[in-house]
């Protein structure tokens, strides 16, 4: 099959989205860096290390994920096929909803979040 030059306006739109993906890892990996450094000082440091562990891992994948779903896209836009199904949203929307819970149970139980 020939590699054909697809129109620049998609080749854009994809590395845009890839951008996105890179700021989402960079502002999580800020956030796992502000858990470990930030969380009062009598947070068991269970849960320190373990939302920030968990911060950071989202964060690799969501680079390696985002740079996966780059070259996916664009070898896709390059041979005129159809964009491949992505699963990294819902990988990274439900890893963040469990880190959501573990934040508010902190709030709401003292004795996990150490207050």
């Amino acid at each position: 099959m020939e590699i054909s030059e697809p129109d620049y306006r998609f080749t854009l739109a994809n590395e845009r989205t890839f951008l996105a993906w890179q700021r989402t890892s960079l502002g999580l990996l800020a956030a796992s860096v502000a858990v470990l450094q930030f969380l009062p000082g009598d947070t068991h440091p269970a849960v320190r290390y373990g939302v920030g562990g968990l911060l950071g891992a989202l964060s690799v994948a969501t680079a390696v994920g985002g740079l996966m779903r780059w070259r996916s896209n664009d070898d896709a836009i390059r041979h005129d096929q159809p964009l491949p199904r992505p699963r990294l949203i819902a990988y990274v929307a439900s890893a963040l909803a469990v880190i959501g819970v573990i934040a508010v149970i902190l709030v709401l139980v003292p004795e996990f979040g150490g207050r």
